[in-house]
């Protein structure tokens, strides 16, 4: 799975996200102009002591990552979108975009991609829900109609044993 995050403003966000990446052995790309550096202290310590594990791909900007990834299948989460994130049949090896959290994915590169553009429900008059919560929403869904390849199924506990 590949997690795209379109000129994240947020560290913190960012973070959170590239320490999900680890845990899902997940690719996380990154396509700039970003709202911090990556060696910021926010960023680093929402990843924790995982960000030297993560699969990382930094992009100047947009053409640049679609030039580097061509015949990328590409989903595109948006507040905008007509179907729901679990609407989709997601691949083994697809890509999961979300745009920068002031303002999304600009809505030129959403009509050139119609059908692939997804929106995690919500109630009420919310604008959206958090960055790094809704990578988690849609990533779990794909990671789960994937089987879960190759992730951990079994829990353990640490000092006692499930009967």
């Amino acid at each position: 799975m590949n997690i795209v995050l379109l000129e994240p403003e947020m560290p913190a966000n960012t973070g959170n996200i590239g320490r999900t990446c680890v845990a899902t052995n997940t690719r996380l790309h990154l396509i700039e102009p970003l709202g911090f550096k990556l060696n910021e202290k926010m960023l680093l310590r929402a990843g924790l002591d995982y960000w030297d594990k993560l699969d990382v791909t930094v992009y100047s900007d947009y053409e640049d990552f679609t030039q580097r990834n061509p015949g990328a299948r590409i989903y595109m989460a948006t507040t905008k979108a007509q179907k729901v994130y679990t609407d989709i049949g997601y691949e083994p090896d697809c890509f999961l975009m979300f745009g920068k959290e002031s303002a999304g994915i600009p809505e030129e590169i959403l009509v050139k991609n119609q059908g692939r553009c997804v929106r995690i429900p919500m109630w009420g008059d919310i604008r959206s829900l958090n960055l790094s919560n809704s990578v988690s929403i849609v990533l779990y869904e794909a990671l789960r109609q994937n089987g879960f390849d190759k992730m951990s199924l079994k829990g353990e506990l640490h000092r006692l044993q499930w009967k």
